[in-house]
């Protein structure tokens, strides 16, 4: 039997993956290049470690400036990510990195936004998360202590959130050293900041909670859902794991703000009804925006 064909990706689709992979580079590089280096700030990954080592190297050895060093030290995290997770991945992996280090020289001949260290810190963060996030949403990465924590964590009792972090510690520790302790707290803050920014955009802004209800009144919370929050059901069939009785649960989608609302409606139908209430990282649906309020 013939191998399954897979469509290609629309050409107006990879453009735009590769325009916004290009915005958040370059988006990454302005936060280094014009707020963090000018008041020695880094960040966590090699992204950070290429800063350190920019900061140590002598001016006779110029070549190794920060954009050869965060490609040369991205490079085996590339291949091994091509191996690992795929050629869309590498590829787009490759264009992020090259953008970051072009664009940072690029910016290296303005001077300065600021020399105050809270300003630098919080709107550096802000900015640097806003651009890696960009790159990670459209497939790509700046960074391949994540690629080496896919990797390791299938061999390692830890996540890979968790090997970042332990990673990120020695990497805080030794620009305590290098750069000095009050740089390296500022650069935790900016770390701080620019991992929840990434979280934000990755996940997208709107907070959507899944509610899980199991009650004896399917027909009647599920209507008043649908009539009265705009938001449509799913019917699940379960069993109680004491009784052994077969229950109807309801699933339903609704935003942070329709989470009180929902169990109003809950409560005023079927009080005793069991409601189990989950944050959700994305939702998608033509559907799901059009509610009733």
């Amino acid at each position: 039997m013939a191998a399954k064909q897979h469509k290609k990706e629309p050409l107006n689709h990879v453009l735009y993956r590769v325009v916004m992979i290009a915005i958040g580079a370059s988006l990454a590089a302005f936060a280094i290049e014009r707020l963090l280096v000018p008041n020695k700030m880094i960040d966590g990954g090699i992204i950070g470690v290429s800063l350190i080592l920019d900061y140590l190297i002598p001016d006779e050895w110029r070549l190794l400036n920060f954009a050869t060093l965060v490609i040369l030290l991205n490079a085996p995290f590339m291949y091994f990510g091509y191996k690992h997770i795929g050629k869309t991945f590498m590829l787009s992996t490759i264009l992020g990195v090259v953008i970051l280090g072009a664009a940072e020289r690029a910016f290296h001949h303005f001077s300065p936004l600021t020399a105050e260290p809270i300003l630098a810190t919080v709107f550096g963060g802000l900015a640097l998360g806003l651009g890696v996030g960009l790159v990670i949403r459209h497939g790509g990465s700046l960074d391949g202590t994540e690629i080496l924590g896919i990797l390791l964590t299938k061999k390692i009792p830890f996540s890979v959130g968790e090997f970042v972090m332990f990673v990120n510690v020695f990497i805080f520790g030794w620009a305590a050293f290098v750069l000095g302790v009050e740089a390296a707290m500022y650069s935790v803050m900016t770390y701080y900041i620019a991992s929840k920014t990434i979280d934000a955009v990755i996940e997208g802004l709107d907070e959507t909670r899944a509610a899980f209800i199991v009650t004896d009144y399917y027909a009647e919370i599920s209507d008043a859902i649908l009539h009265r929050l705009g938001r449509g059901t799913t019917k699940l069939i379960g069993k109680g794991g004491y009784t052994d009785e077969e229950k109807e649960i309801i699933y339903a989608v609704v935003t942070r703000l329709e989470v009180t609302k929902l169990k109003s409606i809950v409560n005023e139908i079927d009080p005793d009804a069991f409601i189990t209430i989950m944050p959700t990282h994305e939702v998608r649906g033509a559907r799901f925006k059009s509610a009733i309020h």
